[in-house]
């Protein structure tokens, strides 16, 4: 008897693995910001009550976007460049 192919919709993962969602905010260097503003959500039950958090996770994000943008728009300049 075949076993069923699993479903594309189990997303479980192994306690080892980490999240991807996490992995990527790990990237930003604002996982801490993220980790703080989740446990405040989670104690206050109410995201207004952490504006300031929510405030400074914006802009550790906008931050590191920018510093993206402009890591990639060099990476572009120097590629089309050199060819």
């Amino acid at each position: 008897m075949a076993s069923a192919p699993s479903s594309p919709h189990n997303r479980s993962r192994s306690s080892d693995e980490e999240d991807p969602v996490d992995q990527m905010i790990a990237q930003t260097g604002c996982a801490e910001l993220h980790y703080s503003l989740q446990e405040c959500m989670a104690e206050n039950q109410d995201w207004r009550k952490c504006q300031g958090l929510v405030q400074k996770f914006k802009e550790c994000m906008s931050t590191y976007q920018n510093t993206r943008k402009e890591q990639l728009l060099k990476h572009k300049t120097s590629t089309t460049q050199s060819a």
